[in-house]
């Protein structure tokens, strides 16, 4: 239950703060699918800049009220804040897109699903939480589900690169992770949405060199309308809403209800890659993504007993 200003419980202002880490977490699944309809029309560095320049827009409005606070930041919170544009927009970014081009999108929902796995693991080899049997057996849980994938797909004649394609994706779930756990650090003393801004324009410049590199293969007037939207959806929806959907409602949220909506963004990316991008049902796509998404329900599990 969430406790408005007044601490008072408030049913309507309840609705509106789950609605709010449901959505969020629906906008940041989205963006499995959505990355992979701009990878096909698009080189992935013009895709990228094109990205993080629309997030850091349509995400304007929303720090407005805060620019004053980008004066004080301490040269801590922009070291924390320059990891971040550089891992989880820059390396995520790129990695996403080009891991996409190589895999179907079930499979990459699957792999970008093993997120909080990773990111309790993360937490506990590298900020020493504690080990419990609920955070190793989500990370067990990932790997098998994932290795069902690669496992079940291997007589497609495409193994080399499902491989790779899926280690790319993973290797953007490693650059998210880092987002997640140095934006936690970072959002003890700065706005986590103006946090995203930042890291998001920060990122701009460093994408420009290498989509002046790849400018010669992007020719606009061939772009379709379909992924000029999916563009737009993956920098404004993406990025920008689904920043602050989450974050809004995180603020106003009790954590264990918020660790519950983690469930929301693997099923998000996974239903969205069937009816976006139109591609066949396989059963082992449903078992791989089941042994994954048991093990979002413990990290979640997890989060809610540590929150109370």
């Amino acid at each position: 239950m969430r406790m408005p200003d007044d601490g008072k419980p408030d049913d309507a202002s309840a609705w509106s703060v789950d609605a709010k880490l449901a959505i969020g977490m629906a906008l940041f699944g989205s963006a499995t699918p959505i990355s992979k309809i701009v990878t096909a029309a698009m080189p992935v560095f013009v895709g990228s800049l094109l990205r993080v320049a629309l997030g850091a827009l349509v995400l304007v409005p929303f720090i407005a009220r805060d620019r004053r606070e980008i004066g004080k930041l301490s040269r801590h919170d922009w070291l924390l804040i320059l990891v971040i544009a550089l891992f989880g927009m820059f390396g995520f970014s790129a990695l996403m897109l080009y891991g996409m081009a190589m895999v179907p999108g079930a499979v990459g929902a699957t792999v970008m699903s093993t997120t909080p796995a990773v990111t309790s693991a993360a937490s506990m080899i590298f900020l020493g939480d504690r080990p419990t049997w609920r955070k190793t057996t989500s990370v067990v849980l990932a790997v098998v589900g994932v290795s069902i994938l690669q496992l079940g797909q291997g007589g497609e004649g495409r193994g080399g690169s499902l491989f790779l394609g899926s280690a790319l994706v993973f290797a953007a779930v490693c650059c998210e992770t880092i987002y997640t756990l140095i934006g936690k650090r970072a959002s003890e003393t700065v706005d986590p949405v103006l946090v995203a801004f930042l890291a998001a324009a920060i990122a701009v410049p460093a994408f420009i060199p290498f989509a002046i590199w790849q400018w010669h293969d992007f020719h606009p007037s061939q772009v379709g309308a379909t992924a000029w939207l999916a563009l737009l959806w993956y920098g404004a929806g993406t990025l920008a809403l689904g920043s602050w959907f989450w974050y809004s409602g995180v603020s106003r949220a009790e954590g264990a209800v918020a660790a519950g909506f983690m469930g929301v963004m693997p099923a998000s990316a996974l239903i969205l890659s069937y009816l976006l991008l139109d591609e066949p049902f396989r059963l082992v796509h449903l078992v791989g993504f089941a042994s994954v998404f048991a093990g979002v329900l413990l990290v979640a599990w997890e989060s809610a007993r540590a929150n109370g």
